[in-house]
């Protein structure tokens, strides 16, 4: 055929037209690549205010109903993102409504009419009991009227709000013993305890009199039995970091009252289960009066502390039955029952192969061994507790107690710490802990566990660009919901701050254990149930991939609700997952009260995983109006 033909011709217009077309639509996408990234380069002022707000003064708050924050403050926050989804922005907003005032203190799994269809024995109807599907609340959790913004840290150490947890009841009934007092519209703590009326800071340094406090080898602690957590608001001066735990019993909100000061605590007891820790956690573990009885079921209590407590970790007991010849009359116990007491604790604790370090006034100290080659030996003579057969000793979750020793790593030597040594604080927060070193966690090497700090450095850097309120004292109470190593704990040790590192319950790999090797404290949750703590007791909440975890389990929306009832007024999320979980979340959130943005990775727009800043707004419940 010729090349002049028209068919020829024909061919040529048609491949010049599919040219011009897609040179067309190219230009327009990069138009709207340009515009979109002019678009987007303003900062989303609302949230910064939401941000900034809480650093005014706490008087300009609305007593009721709800009530946004309007003004900015000096704290300015770039929200510059050159990536944001705008997706379903039309979408309908299902707004959830507030529950009943009465809900205002509602801890869903230590909820006291529902504890009491479960058996008293062993006070088992005081551990978690949670509600079922049918009986999950679909509303937002109110804070009281004149809900204030807490005193920052350390003011917050000796003084709270009454407002914001009206409770006077420790204040009497505690009075002789300088727990809390009520002074006008707040609470002061003097620092009193059942067993230390000079103070905690007093009968801590009568404590570091007889074991090393201030040295570093002793950097987490537990706290049975904690009252208002004074023991472990001045342990924090020693740096020393406390999981103190109560019930929710008549000494009503106890921890709540340790958590509104700062203080690391949780809602707990010890009964038929296990704590929520790993095994090997605790340098030390503290009972001032706790009544806990310790010589009691076969000594299962004190096993379960043997569990928790890392090789030559420390024991301490004050209170009855210790020191029972001067206190016996003010007890209101014969002598006989004391020294049958104190001689059955004894006795426990020698089963246990612990050491008694000395008892001197009313404190009494027992250390745990390195190992367990002596203890081992022992057997033939101590023939109870046994040493426990297959058995996974992190499982802290709804895993019953059982009367056997909870095995150690083995050992080469009987001066070799089992399961490996740690450094001294402030160094082993960032020294390869004992587990990953061991190659105890699958698929975690040393030099991976050292790119991990790098990695939670990076993203720090970067979150204190988003949220500069982070570092300046804003927030003190901080929960991560997937914690993995605890890097972004770690990447925090230097500031005002702890936080409660949560691994999800049933985890694979299980890295508590190695956040606790690191001088941080943490426990274990299934987040298709609620915390274990009171409402409105975080002030920034740390989330990464946890939806994408969750979403399959369990209603993602009775997650939120529970992290709006924890966070409290102003409080910030985090979130880290991908856009299409992003989206998820933040059109449940827009119906919470919440404001929100989503943004880019830090390493750019280019990577899949996106963040979400989320701030909960000011809002209260309303006074209810007097019948007349």
């Amino acid at each position: 055929m010729a090349n002049g033909s028209p068919k020829h011709h024909h061919q040529l217009e048609a491949k010049r037209k599919r040219l011009t077309w897609i040179a067309g639509v190219s230009g327009l996408c990069v138009l709207f690549y340009v515009l979109g990234a002019w678009q987007h380069s303003s900062p989303l002022s609302n949230l910064t205010q939401s941000i900034t707000k809480a650093d005014c003064d706490v008087s300009n708050h609305a007593a009721v109903s709800y009530n946004p924050p309007s003004s900015s403050s000096s704290l300015a926050l770039d929200f510059d993102s050159h990536h944001q989804s705008q997706i379903n922005n039309t979408a309908s907003v299902n707004e959830i409504p507030p529950c009943d005032m009465s809900f205002s203190e509602y801890t869903p799994c230590q909820d006291t009419q529902r504890g009491r269809k479960f058996d008293r024995s062993m006070l088992k109807y005081r551990e978690r009991h949670c509600p079922a599907k049918d009986e999950l609340l679909l509303c937002l959790i109110p804070a009281p009227p004149k809900y204030k913004t807490p005193f920052k840290w350390p003011q917050s150490r000796d003084y709270a709000w009454y407002d914001n947890i009206p409770h006077k009841e420790l204040s009497i009934e505690k009075a002789v013993q300088n727990w809390i007092q009520v002074e006008g519209d707040r609470f002061r703590f003097p620092g009193g305890g059942t067993m230390f009326p000079r103070g905690a800071d007093a009968y801590i340094d009568d404590i570091n009199e007889l074991i090393p406090l201030t040295d570093g080898s002793i950097r987490t602690a537990i706290d049975t039995g904690c009252g208002v957590a004074s023991l472990g608001a001045y342990l924090l001066k020693r740096d020393i970091i406390s999981m103190s735990f109560a019930p929710r019993d008549t000494h009503e909100a106890q921890v709540w009252f340790a958590l509104e000061r700062g203080v690391p605590a949780m809602i707990g007891i010890m009964a038929s289960q296990r704590l929520p820790y790993p095994a090997r956690a605790f340098d030390m573990a503290h009972c001032s009066r706790c009544l806990i009885p310790w010589h009691k079921n076969d000594g299962m209590y004190l096993i379960e502390v043997d569990r928790v407590l890392r090789p030559g970790g420390y024991w301490i007991l004050s209170g009855p039955p210790i020191h029972w010849k001067k206190h016996w009359r003010g007890w209101e116990r014969t002598q006989e029952d004391l020294k049958q007491e104190q001689d059955a604790i004894e006795a426990v604790a020698k089963r246990l192969c612990w050491k008694k370090v000395v008892e001197k006034n009313d404190l009494s100290v027992w250390q745990k061994p390195l190992n367990h080659i002596d203890c081992i030996a022992s057997r033939k003579t101590y023939k109870t507790p046994h040493i426990c057969k297959s058995d996974n000793p992190d499982a802290g979750w709804y895993k019953e107690m059982e009367v056997c020793i909870t095995p150690l790593p083995e050992v080469s030597s009987s001066d070799e710490v089992a399961g490996g040594a740690v450094d001294k604080w402030p160094a082993r927060a960032f020294a390869t802990p004992p587990r990953i070193r061991s190659g105890s966690i699958p698929g975690m090497t040393a030099d991976k566990f050292k790119e991990d700090i790098v990695l939670w450095k990076d993203r720090l850097t970067h979150y204190k660009h988003i949220i500069s309120p982070l570092i300046k004292g804003r927030y003190r109470n901080i929960l991560d919901m997937n914690a993995q190593l605890g890097g972004f704990a770690a990447a925090l040790a230097k500031y005002p701050v702890w936080v409660m590192n949560v691994v999800p319950a049933n985890s694979n790999p299980d890295t508590l254990g190695v956040i606790y090797e690191r001088g941080f404290i943490g426990t274990y949750q299934d987040w298709c149930e609620a915390v274990s703590t009171y409402p409105r007791t975080y002030d920034l909440i740390h989330a990464s991939g946890v939806f994408s975890i969750y979403q399959d389990r369990c209603d993602i929306t009775h997650i939120l609700l529970e992290m709006d009832r924890i966070l409290r007024p102003e409080g910030t999320v985090i979130f880290r997952d991908t856009v299409e979980v992003l989206v998820k979340i933040q059109t449940i959130t827009n119906g919470m009260r919440w404001k929100s943005q989503i943004m880019d990775h830090e390493s750019g727009p280019f990577n899949p995983e996106k963040i979400l800043v989320a701030v909960k707004t000011y809002w209260t419940g309303e006074t209810k109006q007097k019948q007349k």
